[in-house]
């Protein structure tokens, strides 16, 4: 069986306990090389055949599922951070249904909650923002017409950007052009959880300058919104004393 499994964003303790346990149970551990933190790798059997997809093609990759299937071996295909996201996995498991390939998916602890985490932000607050937008640039990868930085960035919510600090600057420009505000907060969080990460506030016209600065274009979310200066918002209804639930009444 192949299990397709969240690493987390970096930290090897933010594996979830399932993943940890399917890596310790595997025979054959396909891993992001280019992403996911070697170190889980720790959590291996010794006779359990370890591949870095970053030097494989689809096919490849599909090959070695299919052999291990064959020998009743499980697999996990360790994916960075949650494999929903960016992770490239529907074009996999449609390969594996055509050869009747049994697999499941293993949630894990997205990048983007990662680099909240380091920042102590919360996306959603009151008053602020309830809506949380996750894209990223087109690069070789196209982005719909509808999706684009300029179409999304008109609703004004809080902006998660993937795969898009190989050019902040351009980043930057569209969305000040699009309408956004100079002085708009954000933030750069590079390699959230890691034990080099780095985590920068900043406003949109001098977020370029400090990405610049230090250097970084990989590997690195972007948030964008009013959501990372956390000055004016409204407090929960869920905790206000004269707001009544389901389970507490007015005090």
């Amino acid at each position: 069986m192949v299990h397709f499994v969240g690493a987390g964003p970096g930290a090897t303790d933010l594996i979830t306990i399932r993943g940890q346990r399917l890596l310790q149970e595997a025979d054959v551990i396909i891993y992001a090389g280019s992403l996911v933190n070697p170190e889980l790798l720790e959590f291996a059997q010794n006779k359990c055949e370890i591949y870095n997809s970053a030097l494989l093609s689809l096919e490849e990759v599909i090959d070695i599922m299919k052999k291990a299937d064959q020998k009743k071996q499980d697999v996990v295909r360790l994916h960075t951070g949650d494999p929903s996201i960016y992770g490239a996995i529907r074009e996999q498991m449609d390969e594996l249904d055509k050869l009747g390939i049994v697999y499941d998916d293993t949630p894990g602890v997205s990048s983007f909650c990662g680099a909240a985490a380091a920042l102590n932000l919360e996306y959603t607050l009151p008053g602020v923002s309830q809506s949380v937008i996750i894209t990223r640039m087109e690069g070789r990868t196209k982005v719909p017409e509808k999706e684009s930085v300029e179409a999304l960035s008109s609703h004004e919510a809080t902006m998660v950007f993937f795969l898009s600090a190989g050019d902040v600057e351009g980043l930057c420009t569209r969305l000040i052009a699009s309408g956004r505000q100079p002085d708009t907060p954000c933030a750069l969080v590079y390699k959230a959880s890691w034990q080099d990460e780095k985590k920068f506030v900043s406003t949109l016209e001098k977020l370029p300058e400090i990405a610049k600065e230090q250097g970084i274009n990989k590997t690195a979310l972007i948030i964008v919104g009013d959501v990372v200066s956390t000055g004016n918002y409204e407090k929960s209804k869920l905790y206000d004393k004269d707001f009544e639930t389901l389970f507490r009444g007015k005090k």
